[in-house]
């Protein structure tokens, strides 16, 4: 029976009783026979009103709960997909565009640094110990540095082997000793087999004030990169303008 002619079926029948029962009621004559069947119709219609009540009362208990299962669902659904948007899957670090987000509202509320590192020699790695090695470096690197900075810390893997660190600070010197730490902590680190050397980064620095673009930010701590590499590798070395 479908939920419509179930419905009206219900309906229709109660109401006829209810009829019934008004209209003996107001027959002050009506034997006590004929009211007594006529209440006997009433308890019982009352009676499948009230077991019709209570199982639709269960199926609309279950829908809800269904309901809030499903929306439970689609909210951790939106989590994931998002935390996949901004985040690199290997490491769980930010990607490049989460990383780029970050660094311009924290260069939007005041100054900041910002820190780029690369993996030395990062091709004989993989070339040496094979590519899951590799990716255990990097991974290895990202724990380093979460372990140093902070979960809350924006870290970010921008390239194969290049990370970024949002460091908020009104001091140069303060970015400075930020981003030798993080050399001197990577350097220090001893990878599992079959790893048998130090790894080493090399890391540029730019400090910047309050209102300055990214492109311009990240450029200056790219090219004090390119001057860590050129100078030795495992060392830092910050942008002072050209």
């Amino acid at each position: 029976m479908s939920e419509a002619s179930l419905e009206a079926d219900l309906f229709t029948a109660e109401a006829a009783a209810l009829a019934a029962a008004r209209s003996m009621h107001a027959d002050v004559d009506a034997p006590g026979a004929e009211q007594r069947r006529v209440l006997g119709e009433l308890i019982l219609h009352y009676e499948r009103l009230m077991r019709e009540t209570r199982r639709l009362i269960r199926r609309s208990d279950r829908a809800e709960r269904d309901m809030h299962q499903l929306n439970r669902q689609l909210q951790e659904l939106a989590g994931q997909l998002e935390y996949r948007a901004t985040h690199d899957p290997l490491t769980g670090a930010l990607n490049r565009g989460a990383v780029i987000e970050h660094a311009q509202a924290s260069l939007a509320l005041g100054d900041m640094a910002l820190i780029v590192l690369d993996i030395d020699l990062f091709k004989q790695v993989n070339d040496d110990f094979g590519h899951p090695a590799g990716d255990s470096v990097i991974q290895a690197v990202v724990d380093s540095l979460k372990r140093l900075l902070g979960e809350e810390t924006a870290i970010g893997r921008v390239g194969g082997e290049e990370f970024s660190v949002v460091w908020p600070t009104t001091s140069r010197d303060d970015a400075l000793k930020v981003a030798q730490q993080i050399c001197d902590t990577i350097a220090r680190h001893r990878h599992a087999a079959p790893i048998t050397r130090a790894i080493t980064v090399s890391v540029g620095l730019s400090w910047n004030r309050a209102g300055t673009v990214f492109e311009t930010a990240y450029s200056h701590a790219d090219q004090a990169l390119y001057h860590a590499k050129r100078e030795g590798r495992n060392c830092v070395r910050l942008w002072l303008g050209s």
